[in-house]
This record gives structure tokens, sequence and C-alpha cells, in this order.
């Protein structure tokens, strides 16, 4: 069993990372940090009794985002997803994709999503 959690370059991804952390905590399994920032992810303040790997979004510099997690849930076999979601106007969920609303519409196993202040 292994969590995965996407983990964005914005504010919401210290969020989802720690809401990953008690989620793998709790069903007491590993965690799969998918950072899809540009900056490498820091993880040294994090609960040390969690296995974490930190996986470093590679390919094309264009790559998507959602087509990297999506990649990891089936490379490890991963039974839950960790995002973290925040609100968005009309006008914005019309014109602009969401890299969690696609994840959430396209992922193969459950999805836990936590809002972001």
């Amino acid at each position: 069993m292994t969590i995965i959690v996407a983990v964005p370059g914005t504010t919401e991804g210290p969020v989802a990372l720690r809401a990953g952390m008690a989620e793998a905590k709790s069903l007491g399994t590993d965690l799969v940090a998918v950072n899809l920032g540009i900056a490498a992810l820091d993880v040294s303040g994090l609960d040390a009794e969690v296995p974490i790997t930190v996986v470093e979004r590679t390919g094309r510099g264009d790559r998507d985002p959602v087509d990297a997690v999506l990649d990891e849930i089936e490379e490890r076999d991963a039974t839950r997803l960790v995002i973290a979601v925040r609100r968005r106007s009309v006008v914005s969920k019309a014109v602009l994709g969401s890299i969690s609303q696609r994840l959430i519409l396209n992922s193969p196993i459950p999805v836990l999503a936590v809002k972001a202040d």
C-alpha cells in the first residue's frame, strides 16, 4: 500500500504534504511525494516515522503535471492520492484548467482532497 501526494510549488503544497503524511501514518504505509514545483522539495521537517520518497518531475520541460502524477500511481501501484484544493471563481474554472480537478476526474484510485486556506 502506497500513498501518493501531489505537491505543487504553491501555498497548497505544504498543505497537501502534511495531509499525505498524516494519511500514510494513520494507514501505516509509505508516502511518495510527487514534486510538481520547480524548486527542490524540502521534507526535512516532516515526521521521520513515515518513509517518504520524493519524485521530481522528469521528462520534457513542458510535461503535463497530471501525467506525471498518474504515471507514478500506475508505476507504484498506489492505493490513494492526496491533493490540496483551493476555491476558484466561476470564470477561473471555465477558462483555466485545474490540476487538482483533472486529478480528481482522471485518478484510477480514491482521491483525498484537502482544503487549503
